[in-house]
């Protein structure tokens, strides 16, 4: 089967979301590691982030039938504080050049899926 050049963009940007997602997980671990000079809350935190943020976006925010699925303006405002907080955390983790370019490459992709109707 051949497919188009708008078909791999397409599929190639879907990709670059689940990339993405993976970024966040691990720009939260990274900020919980390095939070605090103490190793308790350093592993608290480098552990519960991400699964605080797993748990968020497997009920509101899978992408195979979430328990909750979010639509429209709240949908809006999960993925941009979801990928907003991977970006932060990079950023407050001191990799700022890191935490912008997550952000801007997020915002491009998800433009493009809003183009694409991949929303």
């Amino acid at each position: 089967m051949r497919y188009t050049e708008a078909e791999m963009a397409k599929a190639a940007n879907a990709a670059l979301m689940f990339f993405l997602e993976l970024g966040v997980l691990f720009s939260v671990g990274y900020w919980g590691f390095t939070v605090s000079e103490s190793l308790p809350l350093r592993l608290l935190a480098g552990i519960g982030a991400p699964a605080l943020f797993i748990a968020v976006w497997a009920i509101f925010g899978a992408a195979n039938n979430p328990p909750v699925p979010l639509k429209g303006i709240a949908r809006a405002v999960l993925e941009i504080l979801w990928f907003g907080g991977g970006a932060a955390a990079l950023i407050a983790s001191g990799l700022v050049t890191a935490g912008t370019v997550f952000a801007a490459v997020y915002i491009v992709n998800a433009v493009l899926r809003l183009i694409w109707h991949q929303v």
